[in-house]
C-alpha cells in the first residue's frame, strides 16, 4: 500500500497499492467495500477523496490520474494524461472543481475535475521529483 485517505465523513478509507488497484474499505470494520477499482497499468502511488466524498482521484506509476465514483467504484471519464513520469501525489481542491497532481517528471499540473482537462501549463522549475502537493483551504494556493 502506497497511499491511504479517509473519506470526509470518516466512514470509508481508500487505498492505492502495488497491485495496480484502488480499494475502498469500511473504516469501522476494516472490511473491503465492493471490488477493487481497476484501470491503472502500474502501481497506484496516491489517492484522495473529494471534499464531498463522492469521488476519488488516484495517481499512478502509469503516468495517469483516474477519477472514480466513490459509491459505485466506476471510472469517470478517460484517464487524465499529461505527466511524463509517475504521478506521485494527487489532491482535490476544497470546492472539488480542480485536482492538483505532482510527478517524478518534476512538474505540477492542475486539472479540471469535471472534464479531466489540464488548466494552463504544467508548473516547472523543480530540480527533482515533486513528491507531494496539496491545496490550501482558501483554494488560492497549493504547496509542494
Amino acid at each position: 500500500v502506497h497511499s491511504v485517505a479517509f473519506s470526509p465523513d470518516g466512514k470509508r478509507i481508500v487505498s492505492g497499492s502495488d497491485d495496480e488497484t484502488v480499494r475502498i474499505w469500511n473504516a469501522e470494520t476494516g472490511t473491503p467495500i465492493g471490488e477493487p477499482l481497476q484501470g491503472h497499468t502500474s502501481w497506484v502511488q496516491s489517492v484522495a477523496f473529494s471534499p464531498d466524498g463522492e469521488r476519488i482521484v488516484s495517481g499512478s506509476g502509469d503516468q495517469t490520474l483516474r477519477i472514480w465514483n466513490a459509491k459505485t467504484g466506476t471510472s469517470i471519464g478517460e484517464p487524465l494524461q499529461g505527466h511524463t513520469d509517475s504521478a506521485q501525489s494527487v489532491a482535490f481542491s476544497p470546492d472539488r472543481m480542480r485536482i492538483v497532481s505532482s510527478s517524478h517528471d518534476k512538474t505540477i499540473k492542475i486539472w479540471n475535475a469535471e472534464t479531466g482537462t489540464p488548466i494552463g501549463e504544467a508548473l516547472q522549475g523543480f530540480t527533482n521529483s515533486v513528491e507531494s502537493t496539496h491545496f490550501s483551504p482558501d483554494q488560492m494556493t497549493f504547496v509542494s
